[in-house]
């Protein structure tokens, strides 16, 4: 996962900002119904804002995560000590079968190499009667957070990749794919955030430090295109104040 082959610090003033306020809905949503008691995972875990969510929650010693990408692994293992943090890929979970009784994965199902394979390991980990949620940026529709981004990179570069054809980035794409994981009782819904940002310089800052998809682009543009792209978003968006509303559609299920 080369996109966030990047220092976990970098990750959370790019994606962090977002994802911090969208983990407190997700997480009602992944714990709806769970025994208070029960032990919880979250796979793919970045430097663990959803893991915060979790700790909080349900007792930091409850909690167990797993993420790919080492320097982002150890900065949640070091945040969070009491919690069971390990590196691993979500298609290959280290744990025996039926352990949690709940199983969440914020914003990482659209990057896994196989999402089913990975749903699939997540619903295995999970305790029958244990619920199984991911969520996910709706970009297919505009409205995730990076899309101001990317709305302005296709107008100037309509051949731009995107990220509007990730797995389960549009409605009824997460479902699919849990149907096919065999999660049962699929429910989908809509999750929106809203932030503020005082100058345009607070919005894009971030964008330059070469995480995901976004910053690949960014990094991958000569000095010439990289003024002219900054330019226009400027355009666009003025200096600021400016707000952002992204949402992610978001699903859950029964093992």
């Amino acid at each position: 996962m080369a996109y966030f082959d990047v220092a976990a610090d970098a990750y959370v003033q790019f994606m962090g900002r977002f994802s911090a306020p969208l983990a407190e809905q997700f997480a009602d949503v992944g714990l709806a119904g769970v025994d208070l008691d029960a032990r919880v995972l979250d796979v793919g875990c970045g430097p663990g804002m959803l893991t915060a969510v979790l700790a909080k929650r349900c007792g930091e010693a409850a909690v167990s995560a797993v993420e790919p990408m080492e320097a982002f692994m150890a900065a949640t293992a070091a945040a969070f000590p009491a919690a069971d943090v390990r590196l691993a890929r979500a298609e290959e979970l280290p744990f025996a079968d039926d352990v949690f009784g709940a199983a969440l994965a914020q914003l990482v199902v659209h990057f896994m190499g196989d999402p089913v394979q990975g749903v699939r390991e997540m619903a295995r980990v999970t305790a029958p009667g244990g619920r199984v949620s991911a969520c996910v940026w709706d970009h297919a529709n505009e409205r995730g957070a990076l899309s101001p981004f990317w709305k302005v990179v296709h107008r100037h570069d309509p051949g731009a990749e995107g990220e509007g054809r990730l797995p389960g980035s549009w409605e009824g794409g997460l479902t699919e794919i849990f149907t096919g994981a065999g999660v049962r009782e699929v429910e989908e819904s809509l999750l929106t955030v809203s932030l503020e940002f005082a100058t345009f310089e607070e919005w894009w800052t971030p964008f330059t430090m070469a995480v995901g998809p976004a910053g690949a682009y960014y990094l991958g543009l000569n000095q010439i295109e990289r003024a002219g792209l900054v330019a226009a978003l400027r355009e666009e968006y003025g200096d600021g104040p400016m707000t952002v509303r992204a949402s992610a559609w978001t699903a859950t299920g029964i093992v």
